[in-house]
């Protein structure tokens, strides 16, 4: 395997990255990324033009960032599932995520009815066209509050004032099994991304993991800006005594957030056990 440098997690403007797919892959590279995986949220919309742009001695990794929710507990716990290598026209996750996004905009629409029955200057359609096209989240609106003059950044944004809790919303998300069957039904590989942060807020107990992994989870992604040292440490532990595999990836959304492509990688035996349990797509490498 000659891939060294691998990050398994960035966003595009097909979500919430303030690059474009084909902006995104030549910045990897640029970045003396191997491997770089497009993990948009909900959406594969990205794949085909990431695909195009494919910059001579880079391989591409389709995936995508699942959002998930775990209803053992009261209220529901949000969280994240890397996907990587499913089949995009797999039915019943094609169904799935196009729902998970109808819900989002939904949701968005309802946030800034908030914010302007509060007397907030955003508009909604200024905030679609921002999206241009791509699966419409708070990170969107986090933007039209910079615009406005009313933050400075999005981490300010995302505070208890404006989109972190005053108006937030709860989103309809997936069931975390049904979307762990879902990914390995499309012959996907699931990922939990960022199991520990508790710096996002509240995380899920050990015991849900290794529920998970019986149930067909594939991962754990140990390194990350949102980690700790000693959550870090506690995610290879908990993938040890599990048997899953472990990544390390930047979570890269360009401007909208200040990690770098390849602040974080996978090692290059984890990249290749999950392309060896991939049934989906295969990596594409460009010469």
């Amino acid at each position: 395997m000659s891939a060294t440098r691998i990050d398994l997690h960035a966003h595009s403007t097909a979500s919430d990255g303030t690059l474009s797919p084909a902006q995104l892959v030549r910045a990897a590279a640029d970045a003396g990324l191997d491997v770089v995986a497009i993990t948009d949220h909900d959406t594969t919309a990205g794949w085909d033009a990431a695909l195009d742009a494919l910059p001579p001695g880079l391989t591409l990794v389709r995936g995508a960032e699942l959002s998930c929710r775990w209803h053992g507990v009261e209220p529901a716990i949000p969280l994240h599932l890397l996907a990587y290598l499913f089949d995009p026209a797999e039915p019943e996750l094609v169904a799935e995520l196009a729902r998970v996004r109808a819900a989002r905009e939904e949701r968005g629409e309802r946030i800034v009815r908030l914010l302007q029955a509060d007397g907030i200057d955003v508009d909604w359609a200024d905030i679609l066209a921002g999206a241009a096209g791509g699966s419409v989240g708070r990170p969107h609106i986090a933007q039209a509050l910079i615009r406005a003059g009313l933050v400075a950044t999005t981490t300010e944004a995302f505070g208890p004032d404006w989109l972190g809790e005053r108006y937030r919303l709860p989103k309809e998300d997936i069931d975390v099994f049904r979307a762990v069957a879902l990914v390995r039904a499309a012959g996907g590989v699931p990922v939990f991304a960022h199991p520990r942060a508790s710096r996002r807020g509240r995380i899920v107990p050990d015991e849900l993991i290794a529920a998970l992994a019986a149930a067909g989870l594939a991962g754990l992604e140990a390194d990350h800006e949102d980690h700790s040292p000693a959550e870090r440490d506690h995610v290879r532990r908990l993938a040890a005594e599990l048997g899953l595999l472990v990544t390390g990836s930047s979570d890269f959304h360009g401007t909208h957030k200040t990690v770098r492509l390849g602040a974080f990688t996978t090692d290059p035996a984890a990249y290749e056990r999950i392309v060896a349990l991939a049934g989906g797509v295969t990596p594409v490498a460009s010469g």
